[in-house]
């Protein structure tokens, strides 16, 4: 048995925000958290594995495109002007024939967050163009795939997979195919393993419940899984890598942690100021607590900022 541990953060009796340590026992998993910044990276972001990013993609788009081979390229891309700061992603990689995939994800919704996304491919498109008068627009699609640990404003409640594209309003024909973003909203997939139909399904279920898991299914019916199993097993990772996974999943629970105590922050505030003023003001406290403590914890300021919604300079301030 191995003793686990979570922080809850709460206010004293001077209405002081405070810090707890719970410690439980329980089994560990076997498995890393896929929602994790150095989970998800392990799994999709390293050059020696990138066939499970080039699986789990043709999976995504099966009748659509096979793709053989992927190039990472910089995540972070540098800004046109100085004064203007860069453009983060989570993997960025191009295929074979030039078109290029944006894959992130997200444990909390932000604000603006799907103006973030037809930004971040709307800058990944303007890339392309190249100075001097030869250049004819010839541009390679650009595909946008965001998991996301929420259901997404807005959309069809229960829906898991959203596909969004450039169409004619009238006939919703396809304008342009050189623009995709693919919105997964894991709290509505609910299927179980028997359930799943399909390679991308069964992508799914495996990410969703592998933290829960003493082994990895579909490895008789697909080699892939059986790679993917080695590779998050938690006993096989070295001593440096197992480090920065123990310091990313802290501070994805105390996110966790933080993000619920700021809705019933909000919510309470909200009740007793008898108007929206004081939900706003208890998830502005929450989301600062929250961010305090991923800064705490050494996350890159950009990231926290990121992730939050918060800027630079608020983030800096903490």
């Amino acid at each position: 048995m191995h003793k686990l541990t979570s922080t809850i953060f709460c206010k004293d009796a001077n209405n002081q925000y405070i810090c707890n340590t719970f410690i439980s026992s329980k089994t560990m998993a076997r498995f890393i958290n896929p929602f994790t910044d150095a989970g998800f990276k392990r799994i999709f972001g390293q050059e020696i594995n990138k066939d499970l990013l080039i699986d789990f993609l043709n999976s995504l788009l099966a009748g659509e495109k096979q793709i053989k081979d992927i190039q990472f390229l910089d995540k972070e891309l540098l800004p046109e002007y100085q004064s203007h700061r860069g453009v983060i992603y989570d993997i960025y990689c191009t295929a074979e024939n030039g078109e290029e995939f944006i894959v992130e994800m997200q444990n909390k919704e932000q604000t603006y967050f799907k103006e973030r996304a037809l930004y971040y491919l709307s800058r990944a498109i303007a890339r392309q163009g190249e100075r001097g008068g030869n250049w004819q627009f010839d541009l390679k699609a650009v595909y946008g795939v965001f998991f996301m640990n929420f259901q997404l404003s807005g959309s069809r409640r229960n829906k898991f997979r959203s596909d969004v594209t450039l169409t004619y309003c009238d006939t919703h024909e396809l304008f342009s195919d050189k623009v995709k973003y693919i919105f997964l909203e894991l709290p509505a997939f609910t299927k179980e393993e028997d359930e799943c139909e399909n390679d991308f399904e069964r992508w799914i279920y495996v990410l969703k419940n592998m933290e829960t898991l003493q082994r990895l299914p579909f490895k008789a019916r697909k080699s892939v899984f059986e790679k993917l199993e080695q590779i998050v097993d938690i006993a096989s990772m070295s001593k440096e890598d197992r480090m920065k996974y123990d310091e990313s999943i802290k501070v994805y629970r105390d996110m966790l942690a933080t993000l619920s105590f700021e809705r019933n922050a909000g919510r309470a505030e909200g009740l007793k100021e008898g108007r929206s003023e004081g939900l706003k003001a208890g998830r502005a406290e929450g989301l600062k607590e929250a961010a305090a403590a991923m800064k705490a914890h050494g996350m890159p300021i950009d990231e926290i900022a990121r992730i939050i919604g918060l800027s630079i300079d608020e983030v800096q301030k903490l």
